[in-house]
């Protein structure tokens, strides 16, 4: 169950941003092995002066922010990465001006279903990928 958080300049392309959001989750769907309806994707934009784009990258960077239950393989994170790349290259944005930030955050810290841990839930997929 990833949730995803996508951070760029507003007014840049693409322009499509329900593309963008649906990249980022088949990315994640693909790599992670997770149901198709499970997990929320969201974007964040922001104006110029209040999204600082690190040295080297264009006005199209992104940043990718995605939390997910730990015990996901050194492949499965690499696959996750090439994905979201391979998946944001195909909407025009450069790879260089991309950058993922993977968070694990421990089952029990996840309330879910009413506010159960996900630790104490079937959640119906497996993690350790």
């Amino acid at each position: 169950m990833p949730h995803a958080a996508i951070h760029r300049r507003r007014d840049v392309p693409p322009r499509d941003r329900g593309a963008l959001v649906a990249a980022v989750n088949r990315a994640m769907i693909t790599a992670l092995r997770v149901p198709e309806d499970s997990h929320p994707v969201r974007l964040s934009e922001y104006d110029a002066d209040a999204f600082l784009i690190p040295k080297g990258c264009g006005d199209g960077f992104t940043l990718v922010d995605i939390t997910i239950y730990p015990g996901r393989t050194p492949e499965t994170k690499r696959a996750l990465y090439r994905f979201v790349i391979a998946e944001l290259e195909a909407l025009g944005i450069a790879p260089m001006d991309v950058r993922i930030v993977l968070y694990e955050v421990p089952r029990e810290h996840w309330g879910l279903r009413g506010g159960i841990p996900a630790s104490e839930i079937e959640l119906g997929f497996t993690v350790e990928v």
